[in-house]
């Protein structure tokens, strides 16, 4: 086999963290899948031009780098809608939407070392990823390198061509902003380290059967939810009751099927009825932050596309 071919089966092997360094960059998966592709042809285009003066890892990377912040240079940022408006004041059906580019979106497995996901889990809270979108793309792309992947300096400094002490003064601020910054999100996230299955079923069990007692006493008496690509959310027992019972016409019969998102962590997958009474289709996917037993944030991403990209059917049977 050639050398080039070793390295393009390199490549290959690299892609599932590309694309997790891509998601943590963009905060979206579509984003990222674009920004690996994007990657993998300019290698192609710029093979006879890598002279070896670092690494193929480190020249690939440089090369992803770039394309991650020429996207960033012409996007807003990507947030979450507790961080974007105050909790709803009237409870309403909600349908004014923000366009998909406004949110950051969960993201499956991307096939890693199970090792390195252990490692590195809590960099891939859907809160941790909102947090970075608020840093400046360089040092973004610095903290990342430096706090997740756990590259030097020296490496860092290569990757995105800039001096090591640059990378160092870049990581100082990028540590001190991340300490600074205040999201809601990620006060809602101040969750247990493990899932708590047994709420997860009764919060399967009360949605199913559409016991909106059964439901909202699940909560926090602060508890919340949010629905991107809708920027309303709710904050609250007695506003959660009354927008269940707003919405029950339209999510009385759904079902879940369980999923895993951002590295590993229990999801649930709602398929609503449809126009054939036989058959359920994709609706949202609810990602449920729990403390002490209760819920304290369900966030329903609500893009049907992102079902697919979880290998979940375009349809289930009643």
């Amino acid at each position: 086999m050639s050398e080039k071919a070793l390295d393009l089966q390199l490549l290959e092997g690299l892609r599932p963290e590309l694309t997790s360094f891509c998601y943590r960059m963009l905060g979206s998966m579509d984003d990222a899948d674009d920004a690996v592709q994007d990657t993998c042809i300019r290698v192609w285009q710029s093979w006879d031009s890598f002279r070896q003066e670092s690494s193929f890892k480190t020249w690939i990377y440089r090369i992803a780098s770039n394309v991650c912040l020429d996207k960033l240079r012409k996007a807003k940022r990507r947030t979450l809608p507790v961080d974007l408006t105050e909790p709803a004041v009237s409870m309403v059906v909600p349908h004014e939407t923000q366009p998909d580019s406004s949110w950051v979106w969960v993201a499956p497995d991307f096939g890693e070392n199970p090792e390195d996901i252990l490692v590195r889990k809590d960099t891939l809270q859907l809160c941790f990823i909102a947090l970075l979108q608020t840093l400046p793309p360089r040092q973004r792309a610095v903290l990342i390198l430096k706090d997740v992947f756990e590259w030097s300096s020296k490496q860092i400094a290569e990757t995105l061509g800039i001096s090591a002490a640059a990378v160092n003064s870049a990581l100082q601020r990028a540590r001190e902003s991340m300490n600074k910054t205040k999201l809601r999100s990620d006060e809602l996230s101040k969750m247990d380290a493990e899932p708590d299955h047994e709420l997860l079923s009764r919060y399967v069990e009360a949605f199913e059967q559409f016991d909106i007692d059964a439901l909202v006493a699940l909560f926090h008496e602060e508890g919340c939810m949010s629905m991107p690509p809708f920027a309303m959310w709710i904050r609250g027992r007695d506003d959660l009751f009354q927008f269940f019972s707003l919405t029950r016409s339209h999510c009385e019969g759904s079902r879940f099927v369980p999923v895993t998102v951002n590295g590993g962590y229990p999801a649930l997958a709602q398929y609503m009825p449809s126009e054939d009474e036989s058959i359920l289709i994709p609706w949202g996917i609810h990602v449920l932050e729990i403390k002490d037993k209760k819920i304290l944030h369900v966030q329903n991403f609500i893009k049907t596309k992102l079902f697919s990209r979880f290998g979940l059917p375009d349809q289930i049977y009643r």
